[in-house]
């Protein structure tokens, strides 16, 4: 049996890992490649999922826990998706919350399902927007110096760290993080591209695409802190259906997606609490739109429009915030409810999932020269 190439792609939150993947997908694709893309998240309801099949890409997905702690949901998937089409390339979105994936997710699929898989390098996403401030020592990160912990350890793991985002930089920025990333982890493979744009994915597909790392150690992971710098973050999954009063008066959906996101933006920043990522995705009648916000520092951005006029819409909240879950839940209810209001439209709220993530609990941790 011809072995499936497997990749695993991760990256904190709001890194840019869905858009990457998508972008690595479609160039395999072009190739004439069978794809197939398996996302990950701790609650039910993904706006990543969701945005990717939109795109006509064959997603499963693993729900309710991140890989290293639902390994076996992942092989599960990653058969499934098999049996259906045999793909050539498997690419994989941890949780972006989530490290230690060498010991628990890449070593294991090496050592255990090496006759099924060929395990690729592993590729981390470096979000420039709370990047530059943990790799520069600032003390106005927005998260504990336990979430930065989960930031930095998941660049240590890494075979290949790719800077992404570098539209959004000046040059002098871009030379700066390349410097920083230098300088505290030596002899990593880095790239700079926008997953975006489209800018240097050739040399991301190419570190792809060279055989996986022979470790000789994997980083060792403190699980009290790490546990405790995924529990900072308030987690958040909801539906919001949106219903015009007079279906003879349609209104924007690419307008109330990213108005959403503003509005969820300025309420975190009355709360003095730093967004991770905030995503909200919109279907209509066959139309998508989707915003995002990264982080407080950046103004919201409609990354994919519909220009659509609907009279009604079914929204998906993806928060994940430096907040009480309980807080978090509170004010996306209220600013979905004020949205409604100011559009003369009925409102509700469905599938409201609101936590701080559990402690990780591999199944398999196979750590190297520890």
């Amino acid at each position: 049996m011809k072995r499936v190439r497997f990749l695993i792609l991760g990256g904190f939150l709001g890194a840019g890992k869905t858009t990457a993947i998508a972008r690595l997908a479609r160039r395999y694709i072009d190739r004439g490649l069978k794809v197939a893309i398996v996302t990950n998240d701790q609650a039910y309801g993904l706006v990543d999922t969701q945005s990717l099949e939109a795109q006509g890409l064959n997603v499963g997905e693993v729900t309710g826990a991140c890989f290293c702690c639902k390994f076996d949901d992942l092989v599960a998937t990653a058969a499934r998706l098999s049996a259906d089409e045999q793909p050539d390339v498997i690419l994989a979105e941890p949780v972006g919350s989530c490290t230690d994936l060498a010991a628990t997710v890449a070593e294991p699929l090496a050592q255990l399902y090496g006759d099924r898989y060929d395990v690729g390098p592993l590729g981390v996403l470096l979000k420039p927007e709370h990047g530059r401030k943990i790799l520069g020592g600032s003390d106005d990160v927005g998260f504990s110096p336990k979430a930065a912990y989960i930031f930095l350890k998941q660049l240590e793991e890494a075979d290949v760290i790719a800077i992404n985002k570098i539209d959004k930089l000046s040059s002098v920025q871009r030379q700066d993080l390349l410097r920083l990333v230098g300088q505290r982890f030596p002899g990593k493979k880095v790239l700079a591209i926008s997953a975006r744009r489209g800018d240097a994915l050739d040399a991301l597909e190419q570190a792809l695409s060279a055989p996986a790392a022979k470790r000789t150690r994997t980083p060792e992971v403190d699980y009290d802190i790490y546990a405790e710098g995924e529990a900072e973050l308030g987690w958040l999954n909801c539906t919001v259906r949106l219903t015009a009063g007079d279906k003879r008066k349609p209104f924007s959906l690419d307008e109330v997606v990213l108005e959403l996101v503003v509005r969820l933006r300025e309420a975190c920043a009355m709360d003095d609490a730093e967004p991770a990522h905030l995503k909200v995705f919109g279907t209509a009648e066959g139309e998508s739109s989707l915003a995002n916000l990264v982080s407080s520092d950046v103004g919201a951005e409609l990354s994919l429009a519909s220009e659509a006029k609907v009279a009604e819409a079914e929204l998906t909240v993806n928060a994940r915030v430096a907040i009480d879950p309980a807080r978090l839940s509170e004010l996306v209810q209220r600013e979905a409810k004020a949205l409604a209001t100011k559009h003369g439209l009925s409102v509700e709220m469905a599938n409201v999932q609101s936590f701080r993530p559990g402690r990780p609990v591999p199944t398999h941790r196979m750590a190297v020269g520890q």
